[in-house]
């Protein structure tokens, strides 16, 4: 059963690199560097913190980004150590990656965990809708570079959505002691 998923996830991303645009190619790479590290969505959540409507978006995506990475570069990574798709199937990955684990895709781990932690805290409905989008072309850029599996990707995705949910949690219950009454 296993083997039989993971072939079907290797078809998958083998007709995804079927999909590619020349002129897509570098646009792609680009956004998808921009999360080395999960540096675009620390960026953003930094620059949050300096204004007063965004602060607690900024702090919940910057602690849900820290489970994550705890999560996934710390725990599953190491434990599962998946090789990287190009190793096992006929794929040219568009971008370099250092880390030889695959499982799961910790730039989409970042990018859900803050679009999640946003996605509770941001005023706007457009905002809240933009970055969402933001995170599921992560998880997609990530597929169309070749250097992850769509369950890879997906992982990520929980990963952080659920990282997010646990620093809302936690802020609620911190919420909730600094506002009771004794």
């Amino acid at each position: 059963m296993l083997d039989a998923l993971l072939q079907l996830d290797g078809r998958l991303l083998v007709a995804i690199q079927g999909l590619h645009v020349a002129w897509l190619d570098p646009v792609v790479s680009f956004y998808t560097k921009l999360g080395d590290a999960g540096l675009l969505w620390i960026a953003l959540s930094l620059a949050m913190l300096f204004y007063k409507p965004t602060r607690k978006a900024g702090a919940l995506a910057l602690c849900a980004m820290v489970l994550g990475m705890l999560a996934t570069n710390f725990t599953i990574k190491p434990l599962v150590e998946r090789p990287r798709p190009w190793l096992d199937w006929p794929i040219t990955p568009l971008v370099k990656e250092m880390d030889p684990n695959s499982f799961p895709s910790g730039h989409t781990c970042a990018a859900f965990a803050a679009a999640m932690a946003w996605l509770r805290t941001l005023p706007g409905r457009g905002e809240r809708i933009l970055v969402v989008a933001l995170a599921v072309l992560m998880g997609l850029s990530r597929l169309y570079v070749g250097v992850h599996y769509p369950s890879d990707v997906l992982v990520g995705a929980l990963v952080g959505a659920l990282c997010a949910w646990v620093a809302w949690k936690a802020f609620q219950v911190y919420d909730g002691r600094k506002n009771r009454v004794l």
